[in-house]
């Protein structure tokens, strides 16, 4: 194929497929109308020699000559936008830019609201999407332009990204003001006679129960839950307790008839980074953003 004769700004349209499986938000996607973007189909096909999407009931599914290029469109034109948003500079106060960030509920609860206030200060027109992260790097994502930031807690990660120590906690036991075994700090027998409530964020088995179970040990855990917010609510008006990052335990009890204590034993502490594509190094917008995002995680 002679690329001279190829018009590139179907590479936008095909990409928006991609994404949304769907005519209709493709084209609200790249603010077109929903004919344009199916004749722009309709030339893609006839140009790669390929349907490219195929409709399987309601929806559209890419074959798998458009899932091969899927990966490489997406990467060449995230690489053209960041070459021309170089070239220009970056000015957060007249910057528009829409950035996506993958975090935990807990995350998102201290630190989103330091972003926002920031932002509105620095930078009022930048727009923040959030996504729910999963217990494992959303590599996928990252490589494929999804997401330009991931801000968690992983075993590994792949050496193509660049990583930040964002932040470290450690963990405390968390029960309503009146429990009626929580007189004062437990010890460990103590603890163990308590009913939990575990906040298991998609793990199959969390640093406490680890540590227990290397002991020979074992808690009551009579309700698994995968959010952090309702576990707090919960354990305020029962006799469960739960075991929260030392940052969400204090921000709950200043809000909630929460006590806190420190846990019986010791397990962390553990570690959050924060994880960008290592070619995104010289994106001045991005970089901005981190930068904010550094110093809350220092506060």
């Amino acid at each position: 194929m002679n690329i001279s004769n190829f018009d590139l700004n179907l590479l936008r349209v095909l990409d928006a497929l991609l994404r949304e499986r769907n005519v209709s938000r493709a084209a609200e996607r790249l603010a077109l109308s929903q004919p344009a973007v199916s004749n722009a189909l309709n030339r893609l096909r006839e140009l790669l020699g390929d349907p490219l999407l195929v409709r399987v009931g309601r929806a559209m599914q890419p074959t798998p000559r458009a899932l091969a290029l899927e990966t490489p469109i997406r990467a060449a034109l995230k690489q053209i936008e960041q070459s021309l948003v170089i070239g220009e500079g970056f000015d957060p106060t007249r910057s528009r830019q829409r950035f996506t960030i993958a975090v935990t509920d807990y995350v998102e609860l201290i630190c989103m609201p330091r972003l926002l206030q920031q932002l509105a200060e620095e930078a009022p027109g930048v727009k923040i999407a959030i996504r729910h992260l999963s217990p494992s790097l959303p590599a996928a994502a990252l490589d494929h332009g999804e997401l330009d930031l991931v801000l968690g807690r992983f075993e590994s990660i792949p050496s193509r990204f660049a990583s930040r120590r964002w932040m470290s906690e450690t963990l405390r036991l968390v029960a309503r003001r009146d429990h009626p075994q929580l007189q004062e700090a437990p010890d460990l027998a103590g603890f163990l006679r308590l009913r939990h409530l575990w906040v298991h964020g998609g793990q199959t088995k969390g640093m406490v129960d680890q540590w227990l179970g290397e002991q020979g040990l074992a808690r009551d855990i009579v309700y698994t839950t995968p959010n952090y917010l309702q576990a707090a609510h919960i354990v305020a008006s029962t006799d469960l307790s739960v075991v929260l990052p030392a940052r969400l335990a204090h921000h709950f009890a200043g809000l909630l008839p929460l006590q806190v204590h420190p846990l019986p034993f010791t397990v962390g502490p553990f570690h959050l980074d924060l994880v960008s594509v290592a070619q995104r190094e010289e994106d001045e917008a991005l970089q901005w953003l981190i930068e904010h995002l550094m110093g809350i995680g220092r506060i």
